[in-house]
């Protein structure tokens, strides 16, 4: 009986320092806003520090927008995991506020100014060459 309350005690402490092990706090990395030109339909930022080269060449950044509202209610913002195809200049949205987007499709802009400026300044970003 000793034997099985000292197993099971060990068993209970070991499990408990793995738990604690996976959820330590992660360190994140600096964000760093940057605001693409404004357009009628409201205002896009991306953020620098948030850049990851996949594997099969793409980009993947995390974005944000507002949309302007036809009063003067404050915009409600979304964030945005796009990824992002710089030799085709398409994008995709992978989650929307946190809500992962399952079969997103790759698409162009549709000559969404604030889209194609997040695409253009991500695409041609000096962070870009470093991360390859």
């Amino acid at each position: 009986m000793k034997y099985v309350l000292g197993f099971c005690r060990r068993a209970a402490i070991s499990l408990l320092l793995a738990l604690m092990l996976i959820a330590a706090p992660v360190s994140a990395g600096q964000v760093e806003w940057r605001e693409v030109p404004s357009s009628g339909e409201g205002q896009q930022w991306w953020d620098a520090g948030s850049l990851r080269l996949k594997k099969d060449g793409s980009v993947s950044v995390l974005s944000r927008y507002s949309l302007r509202q036809e009063d003067d209610r404050p915009a409600l913002g979304t964030l945005v995991v796009m990824e992002i195809d710089c030799s085709q200049k398409l994008f995709r949205d992978k989650q929307k506020n946190g809500l992962p987007q399952f079969r997103a499709e790759w698409q162009p802009s549709g000559s969404d100014p604030l889209i194609d400026g997040v695409i253009s300044e991500v695409c041609a970003s000096e962070l870009l060459s470093s991360l390859s």
